[in-house]
């Protein structure tokens, strides 16, 4: 019972430390181009997941792999963090914070799809319905509740934080496949992710550019609490947990505590459209993964 406890403590923590994220990216986009913060928030996670490696005793862990293992570290680095945040931020710096969260949160979804022809995984029609769902969300906060005039009020942005949600989709399943541990395995793709955002940053001449004090403070908020050490904080709670579902369904409190933290910190006047859209897709994840889940139990019986 003490460890469930610690694992909800995690759990918790976990959540409400991604839940102030979507406010830090719209705030130190104000200060940093989204190229500017993914180079200084992924050499802040990578600092404190060499550190995290350290504490665990893992460092040897690095040099064990084989080349095929070094090659899907850059594979899964180029994924993640180097296109999925470039999109991401990118789709923040277009959009108000309270339409891109959301259309992000659909990667759960995405995921689904995703899943049966990359996992051989079938699909029945409820899951099928809980799609529908939350696509429905996606289209009401994309047309901020003007659904019959069909028209978005930033196509380009919408289209970028619905890509970001794809990029994680196919990071997280590619991902779930490579069994070596968590932890160094993180470390080796941000590893390799950092070496692509340099070539990006040298690229684009913005290495040159000193950003501003308030920009700096993001760009380590970002690349600790985003990026470094919630995620090692949510492995911890899953680990202690007694099953992944009594932390796991946490997660669905982090885009309404989002919200909240967006109205209040960032300034952004939450319409009823984002709420509504929000419940639509966050109901169709909901109904996805219970028939998932269910479908998992039948044919284990």
């Amino acid at each position: 019972m003490k460890q469930q406890k610690q694992a909800y403590v995690y759990a918790i923590t976990s959540v409400l430390l991604w839940s102030t994220v979507a406010s830090a990216f719209k705030i130190s986009l104000r200060y940093l181009d989204y190229l500017q913060l993914l180079f200084l928030a992924s050499f802040v996670s990578l600092l404190v997941l060499f550190i995290i490696v350290s504490v665990q005793n893992k460092l040897h862990y690095l040099f064990r792999h084989s080349a095929k293992d070094y090659l899907r570290s850059a594979l899964l680095g180029f994924l993640n963090p180097f296109l999925y945040y470039i999109v991401l931020f990118k789709a923040y710096s277009l959009l108000p914070a309270q339409e891109a969260q959301p259309l992000n949160y659909t990667w759960s979804i995405t995921l689904a799809l995703f899943s049966i022809p990359l996992l051989k995984q079938r699909i029945g029609y409820v899951s099928i319905l809980a799609l529908i769902i939350s696509y429905l969300g996606v289209f009401i906060i994309s047309t901020r509740g003007n659904v019959l005039g069909f028209k978005f009020t930033n196509p380009y942005g919408v289209i970028l934080a619905l890509g970001s949600a794809v990029i994680w989709a196919l990071f997280w399943i590619y991902n779930v496949r490579d069994k070596r541990d968590e932890v160094t395995k993180l470390f080796l793709n941000f590893s390799f992710g950092f070496i692509f955002i340099f070539i990006a940053m040298v690229l684009s001449s913005r290495i040159k550019i000193i950003p501003p004090m308030a920009g700096i403070a993001g760009g380590i908020y970002v690349g600790l609490f985003e990026m470094g050490i919630t995620f090692v904080l949510w492995l911890k709670a899953l680990k202690l947990s007694k099953t992944t579902a009594q932390v796991g369904n946490l997660i669905y409190l982090s885009p309404f505590v989002s919200l909240v933290l967006i109205r209040f910190v960032v300034g952004e006047k939450i319409l009823l459209s984002t709420m509504v859209g929000l419940v639509f897709i966050v109901t169709g994840i909901i109904i996805q993964q219970y028939d998932s889940r269910r479908w998992v139990s039948k044919h284990q019986l």
